[in-house]
């Protein structure tokens, strides 16, 4: 995936890159696929960085008041990318960027498609926080990067190796020198007054984890890192890969995936409620299904309630899930439910997993495959399938949600058919996708295969 789809980056955005670990790479990296697809892009810094990274760029000029406006739109013509910067430093080999107000003066008199800035500097470290006088974004930003090197990972949390490491060990008592792990990197990027300092509310924010490798455990620590940092509202998805790759520089975007649990129907061929039916250990069947979304690290779970609500409701009280009532459960239609469950996802939600509240052997390996799918960027619609077959659970990304909420009959399948290029199916070898318990020999003979008595 190239980093210009998981940034969503959009004509007329101010992108500011911040952190530590890649972050001029990035800002090169995105600046000269946006000038291969045509765009007129403008690069800059607010802070002082080495005259030899802007080599990349067609054109670095400074900034003097001869320079015109006209000029500037004339070399955006040309060379497609231009770098600006207001001071040279030779002796220091160093350049010195332009002050947030220059920036904002530009957007209106340079007619380029997208502004990118380095928006901080962090000494060649890894990973850091910010100073009080750190970052400086201007006003017009529309989408701030974090930047953190994976790399960092295990290295000791001291000021040789994590910029500004004092800041973090005295918010959160972290002793010094010790390793840095997953969850002391992510409340770091995650933090409002660290990793997010000076970022306006308004302002879109998309972290990039860096040096992250296409396999492995590496990897999978990375993932960890963005599903804990995920946890901030504020943070719209994190992007993982390695920005001076030869390959497509983006590996996976992590983004936040609720789960719609649909267990409202009236269980009218088993003769009572399945989702209160006992399964296993003292739970329930709706209790096992919400255990296995868990197991799969899903933490926004929805249930949409309708027969027997209240005791649905009171076995679920210790269970992270969250309700939703359909009062038109009685018609039996799955999308009343669903449409219910739409309507109750939180805005920061960008897709979500529709679950069948009667598949307690759902593998959890499969819901890792269709979450696997979908940050990859392989579809936006993800099924899986067993022998040919599709079943459940299905994620659906947000930009389908509102013809589902448009419906007023008929199936969701009605919208997926209309959009196939979005769709993908992974293969499964698990049949558990299928089975479900709607009569009493299906419970029983699901029990079996659990090995339950």
């Amino acid at each position: 995936m190239q980093l210009k789809e998981a940034l969503r980056v959009q004509r007329g955005d101010v992108v500011a890159f911040i952190g530590a670990g890649g972050k001029t790479s990035a800002l090169f990296r995105l600046a000269r696929e946006l000038q291969a697809d045509g765009w007129r892009v403008l690069a800059t810094t607010t802070t002082r960085i080495a005259r030899s990274e802007v080599r990349e760029a067609p054109l670095a000029a400074r900034l003097t008041p001869d320079v015109t406006p006209e000029m500037i739109r004339q070399w955006l013509t040309v060379y497609g990318f231009v770098f600006l910067y207001g001071a040279d430093n030779r002796s220091k080999n160093r350049i010195t960027g332009l002050h947030p107000d220059v920036i904002s003066d530009l957007m209106d008199s340079v007619n380029s498609d997208v502004i990118l800035i380095e928006a901080d500097g962090a000494r060649r470290k890894s990973f850091k926080v910010p100073y009080d006088h750190e970052p400086v974004i201007p006003r017009d930003t529309s989408l701030v990067v974090p930047v953190a090197g994976i790399d960092a990972l295990g290295q000791p949390l001291d000021e040789q190796h994590v910029y500004n490491a004092t800041r973090i060990q005295e918010r959160y008592g972290f002793p010094d020198g010790e390793p840095l792990i997953p969850p002391w990197m992510a409340v770091a990027i995650r933090d409002s007054e660290l990793g997010l300092r000076n970022i306006p509310d308004h302002v879109r924010v998309i972290p990039l984890l860096n040096k992250v490798p296409s396999s492995g455990l590496t990897r999978m620590r990375a993932r960890r890192v963005a599903q804990l940092v995920l946890r901030s509202e504020r943070v719209e998805a994190v992007v993982m890969g390695e920005m001076q790759s030869e390959a497509e520089p983006v590996h996976e975007v992590q983004r936040r995936v609720a789960a719609i649990v649909l267990a409202a129907g009236m269980s009218t061929r088993m003769g009572q409620s399945k989702a209160l039916l006992p399964w296993d250990s003292n739970r329930t069947v709706i209790e096992a299904v919400v255990s296995r979304l868990v197991t799969a690290r899903i933490q926004d779970i929805v249930v949409v309630t309708g027969h027997q609500a209240d005791r649905v409701a009171r076995v679920l009280a210790n269970t992270p899930a969250t309700l939703a009532h359909n009062p038109r459960f009685a018609e039996g239609e799955m999308l009343s439910s669903l449409q219910a469950g739409l309507n109750a996802m939180s805005a920061p939600v960008s897709a979500c997993l529709v679950v069948l509240g009667d598949q307690p052997t759902l593998d959890p390996r499969v819901i890792l495959n269709v979450m696997a799918a979908y940050n990859e960027g392989r579809g936006e619609i993800v099924a899986p399938e067993y022998r040919g077959e599709r079943g459940h659970p299905m994620l659906i990304g947000r930009r389908f949600w509102p013809e589902l909420l448009a419906l007023d009959s008929g199936a969701p399948r009605d919208v997926i058919r209309q959009h196939p290029d979005h769709l993908v199916c992974v293969e499964v070898d698990t049949d558990s996708i299928l089975r479900d318990i709607d009569t009493p020999e299906q419970y029983h003979l699901e029990r079996r295969r659990a090995g339950l008595r």
